[in-house]
């Protein structure tokens, strides 16, 4: 009988085993290098968007004050006004004649306070363009923490599903940015 020539296929196989877990590891690396250049964007973006969100917070608040110190301007005329207009309503009831300066001068108030309102309403108006901006970053900042975090659970668990819902939420970051920025 002839003798049967044995390949050593143990050391073959062994061979192709480290290989193939070389290559897994190659292409781990890959992956999680991926996750982590995602998550250095996403934390960029995540500064950015924060610090917009920040300044749109202030000028807000900013615009809200101004708003307020017009409506307290346009009260002290309105009572100014009105203690001129009692002074007026005295005279001609007393039977005296009324300077004409004091009719001017409820006139000149008259208009400064229709300046004055429209300057409040315009102020108010942008303090709440400010803070829907600002919601809407602060949403954007919101998502982006959210992406980076899923992105690191996604590395921990090996689980490349969960970096796809890092990048869906960096995603909706994106899109509340947009919205704060328009």
């Amino acid at each position: 009988m002839p003798e049967e020539i044995e390949v050593p296929t143990e050391h073959l196989h062994e061979s192709m085993q480290e290989e193939s877990e070389e290559v897994g590891r190659a292409k781990e690396h890959a992956w999680i290098s991926r996750v982590a250049v995602s998550s250095a964007i996403l934390a960029v973006a995540a500064a950015i968007t924060a610090l917009l969100a920040s300044h749109h917070s202030d000028e807000a608040i900013l615009e809200q004050m101004r708003a307020t110190d017009q409506w307290s301007f346009y009260q002290a005329k309105s009572i100014k006004s009105a203690i001129l207009q009692g002074n007026i309503e005295q005279l001609t009831t007393d039977g005296k004649t009324v300077d004409p300066k004091r009719l001017e001068k409820v006139a000149e108030y008259d208009k400064e306070m229709k300046e004055i309102k429209e300057k409040g309403s315009e102020l108010s108006e942008s303090s709440e363009s400010h803070m829907h901006h600002h919601v809407s970053l602060a949403r954007g900042v919101t998502a982006f923490q959210i992406a980076i975090a899923m992105g690191a659970i996604a590395v921990l668990a090996r689980r490349p599903k969960l970096w796809f819902v890092s990048l869906a939420m960096g995603i909706a970051g994106l899109l509340f940015l947009a919205l704060g920025l328009v």
